[in-house]
């Protein structure tokens, strides 16, 4: 615990400054009337030693965007392009965001302070650049329910609501505005790259790849690192398979999480992978690979079961921009791994979930499990996470697990428990498996939409950490405080 008196190191750094004006526009935020905190989460505030801030210096930073010193003096709306359902777009780039501070995290990395609904950019065609309180609400829940579950994912650092009347035609309108900061390690997308290719840009996309390379795979934990000084063919090959691998875990782990990103353009996929940027997301109530999260994907493009697809194919968007410079055959060979590095990720994160192991380490068995796992789920009509919550430590905890069940239960008899006191954990003497369902969403902004009441979402909030202790083999979670009609996560 760190002292209150005693300020926590921070490493604040403008990295992105090197890179020049083909990569990003100097922008200002909007002045908003009000500056109301909802949501503050110290654990990530703490990875980059921002926790000591007091409330009126969040506010300061993170409603008002008053610069941190050693970091941008002005904020940077990034250029891109990307694919969006399938079609082109020249006309894109950060429409109601930009890059706010960088800093260094715990761990060494660099890592964005990014905004959203801080007001209009060059990019924001014909919007307002504005973020409603309910959308800022959506993506705390996601991030929270994503990190439980294991998934590389950005975390929703504040929400500040901003006390202006928003126009919307998926909301009842007029509706309440808030502004989000998110920490997300990078926002440089594949539709950085495109940009690039559209405009011919070969000097661009060298400078791009090598600062991608240097400041995110030079000394990866996962080990996949990318030579920065390698030459052109070879560090675009390279980095081709370091980020489709990244790319691909991270797809496995959302599968495994029963989660639907919804969009999946290419200026939606990150070049380290992590997941970011949560619209109409959902979770799945039941094993559906046709649930989609976004109204208007009609043909189910972005579909639960098509997500590694799209994941695939956006990939491939990325390998276009390189094929100038590394014959065709070479990034095909670099990609012919993605599926098998996603069903793999895949594998590890149900048996996370399911809180079992096996003695000795084979891929095979773990890939040939998930893939039973699944069958198995598809043909039941019990919800996907309580089958979870049943079945951890890989014997069925209460009745109805039948003859269906039998040959993945007969699997999971080889495994052992790999938290030997889990039982004893305050979540798995729950009946009900933490879940994030639509309607469950829907009722938790109900109270703060008529009554201001933030109970219900602290409540939220508290049960999926809870859960992520569980199955972390943590004892303790820590509870959102609540003050003011503020959610604050310790």
């Amino acid at each position: 615990m760190i002292n209150s008196k005693e300020k926590p190191v921070s490493r604040p750094t403008n990295i992105h400054q090197n890179l020049d004006d083909r990569f990003y526009r100097a922008v200002s935020a909007a002045s908003f009337p009000a500056h109301k905190l909802r949501y503050r989460n110290d654990a990530a505030a703490e990875s980059i030693g921002l926790n000591h801030l007091g409330e009126v210096e969040w506010v300061s930073h993170f409603g008002r965007f008053v610069p941190f010193a050693g970091s941008f003096e002005t904020p940077l709306a990034l250029c891109y392009h990307g694919h969006q359902f399938g079609h082109y777009n020249p006309d894109l780039g950060d429409g109601r965001g930009f890059l706010f501070a960088q800093f260094y995290d715990d761990a060494g990395r660099l890592m964005d302070l990014g905004t959203k609904g801080s007001g209009t950019t060059p990019f924001s065609r014909l919007g307002d650049g504005r973020l409603t309180l309910k959308g800022a609400v959506r993506e705390i829940l996601a991030t929270e329910m994503l990190e439980a579950l294991g998934v590389q994912t950005s975390k929703t650092l504040s929400v500040i609501e901003t006390g202006e009347s928003l126009q919307r035609q998926d909301e009842p309108s007029p509706t309440r505005s808030a502004v989000l900061v998110r920490l997300s390690h990078s926002h440089i997308r594949i539709g950085s790259f495109q940009r690039l290719l559209y405009h011919d840009d070969a000097d661009g996309i060298d400078l791009l790849a090598r600062h991608v390379a240097r400041h995110y795979f030079a000394d990866a934990t996962d080990g996949v690192v990318v030579n920065a000084d390698a030459e052109t063919a070879d560090l675009l090959a390279d980095l081709l398979k370091a980020i489709a691998a990244r790319i691909a875990a991270t797809v496995g782990n959302w599968m495994a999480a029963g989660f639907v990103h919804g969009v999946l353009n290419t200026d939606n996929f990150n070049v380290t992978g992590e997941s970011f940027d949560y619209g109409p997301w959902r979770f799945l109530p039941k094993f559906d690979p046709d649930l989609t999260a976004a109204y208007f994907d009609q043909k189910g493009r972005y579909s639960y079961g098509r997500q590694p697809e799209a994941a695939m194919w956006a990939v491939c968007r990325l390998a276009d921009c390189f094929v100038k410079f590394v014959p065709k055959s070479t990034l095909e060979d670099h990609l012919h791994g993605f599926y098998a590095t996603l069903e793999l990720a895949l594998a590890k994160a149900v048996q996370r979930r399911l809180g079992i192991a096996f003695e000795t380490a084979d891929d095979k068995r773990d890939v040939m499990l998930a893939r039973q796992f699944f069958s198995t789920a598809r043909a039941s009509d019990r919800g996907f996470d309580q089958i979870f919550h049943d079945l951890y430590g890989g014997v069925p905890r209460c009745e109805g697990y039948d003859e269906v069940w039998a040959p993945l239960l007969d699997t999971l008899s080889g495994a052992h428990l790999v938290w030997p006191n889990a039982f004893q954990h305050s979540h798995f003497k729950q009946t009900f498996a933490v879940s994030l369902k639509i309607d469950e969403v829907e009722e938790l902004w109900a109270p703060i939409a008529t009554d201001d009441n933030w109970q219900p979402l602290a409540e939220k909030i508290s049960a999926i950490r809870t859960m992520r202790a569980a199955l972390d083999g943590v004892a303790i979670s820590t509870m959102p405080k609540i003050y003011g009609g503020a959610v604050l996560t310790g």
